[in-house]
């Protein structure tokens, strides 16, 4: 398990979930959380999976940011 540079709660691990980061000990991986928090709520995610804390989704929601601070959009031309 190796977690993500600046961010102690997210592992990737090129051997468990397809090398998805997720919640470190478990299997719920960051684009879980991000997509049952956008098509549910926070209480409804922390029922589904009570092996993670609001802590953890705030970790899964700092990487996913900081991911998308990083990454490289498409440049669109326009119309």
């Amino acid at each position: 398990m190796t977690a993500a540079p600046g961010h102690p709660r997210i592992s990737i691990d090129a051997d468990t979930c397809f090398g998805k980061p997720r919640i470190a000990g478990t299997r719920i991986t960051v684009d879980l959380i991000l997509r049952t928090l956008a098509e549910s709520s926070m209480e409804w995610l922390l029922e589904g999976y009570p092996d993670i804390t609001r802590e953890d989704v705030a970790a899964a929601l700092a990487y996913a940011s900081d991911a998308v601070l990083t990454a490289r959009a498409p440049v669109v031309a326009a119309e």
